[in-house]
């Protein structure tokens, strides 16, 4: 009976491996309540894919609704400098607008210039 609390530790499970994080995780299950925590999530996500225009795409919005327009005027201007040096066509059309959109409605230049 002694080796009994043994077999019940020895069965405890591995912890289950943390899922990488992907260039559209910023806007996962966003809630209003919980805005500083999804934009520090989405704070990883920008870093993890630095040349990739999409995450600022998507954070520009967090920080729109948590009331930050400089920051989310920054990150649209980011986005646009990496739009720029991407190879022509291999973005998705959309992000192009979406990216032009908010760069107007931050009073940014039509066309993005290049570094």
């Amino acid at each position: 009976m002694a080796s009994l609390p043994l077999l019940l530790t020895a069965c405890d499970e591995a912890p289950l491996p943390q899922r990488q994080l992907r260039s559209d995780d910023c806007l996962r299950e966003v809630r209003l309540d919980r805005l500083k925590e999804q934009i520090r999530r989405c704070d990883q996500v920008v870093a993890s894919f630095p040349t990739n225009p999409a995450p600022l795409n998507e954070r520009y919005l967090l920080h729109s609704l948590a009331n930050q327009p400089e920051a989310a005027c920054t990150d649209i201007q980011r986005a646009r400098v990496l739009a720029a040096q991407a190879r022509p066509g291999s973005l998705d059309p959309r992000l192009m607008l979406d990216l032009r959109l908010r760069a107007e409605l931050c009073g940014g230049p039509k066309k993005p210039s290049r570094p």
